[in-house]
C-alpha cells in the first residue's frame, strides 16, 4: 500500500468547543454535510462499536449511530443480539466514529444503557416498512441454513403486517431496541502531517451530560 501523509486541519485548544457535545456535533454535522457530496464519505455515522464476551475476550462490530444527544451516542439493535448479551454482562463500552477522507475521529469510552421505550418506538415507526419487517424477519446472531431462509422469514413477515402506509402496520417487536453510551471519556483524533496528530480528550470529572462544560477536564495526549 502506498503511504499518505495526512493533510488534515488538525485540532487545537484554542477552537475547541467548550464540551465533548459541541465538539462531536460539530464533527458529525460536518461529516454529513461532506457525505452530500462526496460517494467517499457513505454513511458518516457508521459506527464501530467494541464490547466483551463472558470470557473477557473482545468483540466489535459497525453500526448506524441513530441517536445523539447531550446524552451521549446511541445505536438501535435486537435485544437479543450477541452484542446486547454482552452489554448485559458487561456494560463497560467503547466506540468509534472515524472519517479518513476528512483525518477525523471521535472515540467514545464508558457505560451502556438501554433506550427509552418511548425512543425506540419514535425511531421505529420512521424506518422505512421493509426495515420494520426486517427487525421481526432476523433473529440477529443467530445462524441461518441459508439467505433463502432468511428472505422467507422476511416474506412471511410481509404477510403477518401488510403495508397500508400507515407506520403503525408493523409493531416494535418486544425484543428489539437499543443502547446509549454514557460517556466517560471522549477523545478527538485529528490527522497531522508527518504522524505528528492532534489527540485532545475530554475525561469526566462530574455528573453532567455531555453538554455541561463543567463536568469535563480537557488534556492533549501525544500521537
Amino acid at each position: 500500500m502506498p503511504r499518505v501523509d495526512y493533510t488534515g486541519d488538525g485540532l487545537s485548544e484554542s477552537e475547541l468547543e467548550p464540551s465533548p457535545y459541541l465538539q462531536a456535533k460539530a464533527w458529525v454535522e460536518d461529516a454529513i454535510t461532506a457525505a452530500l457530496d462526496s460517494p467517499r464519505s457513505l454513511e458518516p455515522t457508521a459506527i464501530c462499536v467494541a464490547t466483551v464476551d463472558a470470557a473477557g475476550h473482545p468483540n466489535v462490530r459497525t453500526v448506524l449511530m441513530r441517536f445523539f444527544d447531550e446524552r451521549g451516542p446511541g445505536f438501535v439493535t435486537n435485544l437479543g443480539s450477541t452484542k446486547s448479551e454482552e452489554l448485559r454482562g458487561n456494560p463497560w463500552v467503547a466506540a468509534t466514529l472515524t472519517w479518513p477522507w476528512r483525518y477525523r475521529a471521535i472515540r467514545f469510552r464508558g457505560r451502556a444503557e438501554l433506550l427509552g421505550r418511548q425512543e425506540v418506538h419514535t425511531y421505529f415507526d420512521h424506518r422505512p416498512y421493509g426495515a420494520r419487517l426486517s427487525a421481526w424477519a432476523s433473529r440477529q446472531s443467530r445462524p441461518v441454513d441459508s439467505r433463502a431462509e432468511l428472505e422467507q422469514q422476511w416474506a412471511q413477515a410481509g404477510e403477518r403486517f401488510p403495508d397500508t402506509g400507515d407506520p403503525e402496520d408493523v409493531p416494535v417487536p418486544d425484543f428489539w431496541g437499543g443502547w446509549r453510551i454514557r460517556c466517560d471519556e471522549v477523545e478527538f483524533w485529528a490527522g497531522r502531517a508527518n504522524r505528528l496528530h492532534d489527540r485532545i480528550v475530554f475525561t469526566r470529572t462530574g455528573e453532567g451530560s455531555l453538554g455541561d462544560p463543567g463536568s469535563w477536564v480537557v488534556s492533549r495526549r501525544q500521537p
